[in-house]
């Protein structure tokens, strides 16, 4: 599981999770445009379905679209078979999409198993976490936990976690725009999980 990428470059990967999302996704766009950055959107199939010009225009953006898996199940207690096809079905999702495929993957509730991390290995997915894990702003702790939390895993090279899908994201869109700010003047620069691993 990577969660961070040795490099000197003041460059950080910021993702969102279970998206797209109509009310959240634009306003996480409009954050991005505003600091000139570059977002990571792990998608899930099923939200994809029911958002597809979103899935474009975050793609046109220049922004990058990770696989999330297509219905986000706990893929260790999924057989092989099943936890391909949640993987594939996505993929093609994407592809039809946006033309084109996918090349980062995040596993749903950063749960695998052995069998997974072969599975992403033969597929050549690399396995992506986060370095802001005590955010847990899926919870919605509050737009201070979410920041505060986030500032401690803020170094070069870092990839963070926050979610534009399922339920009520805007105390992440709260701490996001806030974070956001304090990070371009700071001097970093938001980047997608692909450029950042790139870096390394």
């Amino acid at each position: 599981m990577i969660n961070e990428v040795p490099t000197s470059r003041k460059a950080v990967a910021i993702t969102f999770d279970d998206g797209p999302n109509p009310i959240y996704t634009p306003q996480v766009l409009e954050i991005f445009s505003e600091a000139a950055g570059k977002a990571t959107f792990f998608m899930i199939g099923e939200q994809m379905k029911k958002n597809p010009e979103m899935v474009k225009q975050v793609a046109a953006l220049g922004h990058e679209i990770g696989n999330h898996t297509f219905t986000h199940p706990k893929l260790s207690q999924l057989s092989n078979i099943e936890c391909l096809e949640e993987i594939e079905q996505n993929e093609e999702l994407i592809e039809e999409l946006t033309g084109r495929k996918p090349v980062v993957f995040r596993p749903p509730y950063l749960d695998y198993n052995q069998g997974t991390f072969s599975l992403l290995e033969q597929k050549g997915y690399p396995m992506i976490g986060a370095l802001n894990l005590e955010a847990k702003d899926w919870e919605q702790p509050g737009v201070s936990h979410i920041l505060e939390k986030s500032r401690d895993g803020i170094k070069n090279g870092s990839i963070l976690i926050f979610h534009d899908g399922y339920g009520d994201r805007s105390q992440t869109i709260e701490a996001v725009r806030m974070l956001v700010s304090e990070l371009t003047s700071q001097g970093y620069q938001l980047v997608t999980v692909s450029e950042l691993l790139k870096l390394a």
